[in-house]
């Protein structure tokens, strides 16, 4: 079964930019005859928040997207990503790293290296320094990548070329991080349609190079990219909770119903307004907008 996907972390109610990306996924598998996966990415459990995950797939369904297949938890399949970290280390592709964040940021690195790149401080300790490290602090494990750049092909914004560098595979707490597990979940639920926001975009080369040392040349080519254009506040800035009435139920409260949010949303993809399978046969990804939306309070008859 070919799909596409979208995958939320449960940390609280969508609001409208998360809302806007997951119709625009369900609109291109729509209209590439494939299903769409609901996955949870729940992988930090201290962001996690108690009955998010059902409250935003409701507010979803209340828009038309809807789902086909398993929903997953990222946090219930742990042994899979440990088998996928035991096939990299069969290839010689993994190393402890001891490394604290401002350790890494701190760190000289080479010219024209991009900001919070993984300089390989760990890649070459000896065995002795690594027990040291070891017992001052856990190791996460990190990917001993031998290319520094690769790239994409991506449906809207045409090639997409970014570092690879020794990302991490597993935190230090033990939990895959995220590179790895969207990897992994992506290949064995056969999604090979990828759409999600455009801040995201810089992750596509990294993770189309480990599907390719996970899965080989063919699994890697066959995924296809489409990074959608942000929602944003007044102030240019990409919309957050903090914005005022931008989740369903906050917009609810104001007396906007899920319809009118639906209507919106439509509008600002250049589609009619209406039910979302009605919107299926005027989507054209060439005519989508490239540039970032603004969302602006919604017009309603009810007081503020």
């Amino acid at each position: 079964m070919l799909a596409g996907r979208y995958a939320p972390s449960p940390s609280g109610d969508l609001h409208v930019g998360n809302l806007r990306t997951a119709m625009l996924a369900w609109l291109f598998a729509q209209a590439t005859d494939r299903a769409l996966l609901l996955r949870y990415e729940d992988l930090d459990a201290s962001r996690t928040v108690a009955g998010s995950a059902e409250r935003q797939r409701s507010d979803l369904e209340a828009l038309g997207v809807t789902f086909q297949g398993e929903t997953l938890f990222q946090s219930q399949r742990k042994p899979i990503y440990d088998d996928a970290v035991a096939a990299l280390r069969d290839q010689g592709r993994v190393y402890e790293c001891y490394c604290t964040r401002r350790e890494v940021q701190d760190a000289p690195r080479a010219p024209h290296a991009p900001p919070g790149a993984y300089p390989g401080t760990c890649r070459a300790l000896s065995e002795e320094e690594r027990r040291r490290r070891r017992v001052q602090r856990p190791g996460a494990l990190r990917l001993l990548s031998d290319v520094a750049r690769t790239s994409v092909e991506d449906r809207l914004l045409g090639t997409v070329t970014a570092p690879v560098d020794d990302f991490v595979l597993v935190r230090n707490d033990g939990a895959a991080a995220y590179n790895l597990a969207v990897v992994v979940d992506d290949h064995l639920t056969g999604v090979d349609q990828v759409v999600r926001a455009d801040d995201l975009a810089d992750s596509a080369p990294r993770q189309q190079h480990l599907r390719r040392l996970l899965y080989g040349d063919a699994a890697a080519e066959a995924v296809e990219y489409a990074h959608v254009p942000l929602v944003i506040n007044h102030e240019g800035r990409r919309l957050a909770k903090r914005d005022g009435a931008v989740t369903l139920a906050e917009l609810h409260v104001q007396g906007a119903e899920p319809e009118q949010v639906r209507d919106t949303l439509l509008e600002s993809l250049q589609l009619p307004r209406g039910p979302l399978k009605q919107a299926v046969k005027h989507f054209d990804p060439e005519r989508l907008p490239r540039k970032p939306w603004e969302w602006k309070p919604l017009l309603t008859d009810h007081p503020a």
